[in-house]
């Protein structure tokens, strides 16, 4: 009789409350009776709160910032538009060519929600010096807004 494959989900328990929880869909056994990894791996995208409250905190100057919980990580609005995203305690900014090159000039790598998948998004961690200075992300903040609304589709 041949074997069959089953699923099932392990989810680890994190180390310490703020560790991200992998969870991984295995398939029983491979030539050598062990368990594979099957599919892909996702990564937790949770930020913690403390994080969360100092970058709002950071873009007060902005006005009519807003953030919402999306995937365990945090997406932040400007007046609607999707601007930031909160993930791992890292902010990231819309980018486009018009502000692009402030990050890669800054050595910034681009978000990359999975591992296993070739593609980012048009989001770019910001340099810590920045998100330090509530004046400096001020000013990227708005060119981010500025990219979002660029890139938001017309109605």
């Amino acid at each position: 009789m041949a074997s069959r494959s089953t699923r099932r989900s392990a989810i680890a328990p994190p180390m310490n409350p703020d560790a991200p929880v992998i969870r991984t869909v295995m398939r029983k056994s491979d030539d050598k009776g062990g368990k594979r990894p099957r599919g892909r791996t996702l990564r937790s995208l949770k930020a913690t709160e403390a994080f969360r409250s100092f970058v709002l905190d950071q873009l007060e100057e902005i006005g009519d910032v807003t953030s919402r919980s999306m995937f365990g990580g945090v997406g932040l609005y400007h007046r609607g538009v999707f601007f930031g995203i909160i993930a791992r305690d890292v902010l990231y900014l819309k980018v486009d060519e018009g502000n692009r090159s402030d990050y890669t000039r800054a050595g910034m790598k681009p978000f990359k929600p999975y591992r296993d998948r070739p593609g980012t998004m048009q989001y770019y961690a910001v340099p810590l010096a920045v998100l330090e200075s509530a004046m400096d992300l001020t000013t990227w903040a708005r060119k981010a807004v500025a990219a979002a609304e660029r890139g938001a589709p017309r109605r």
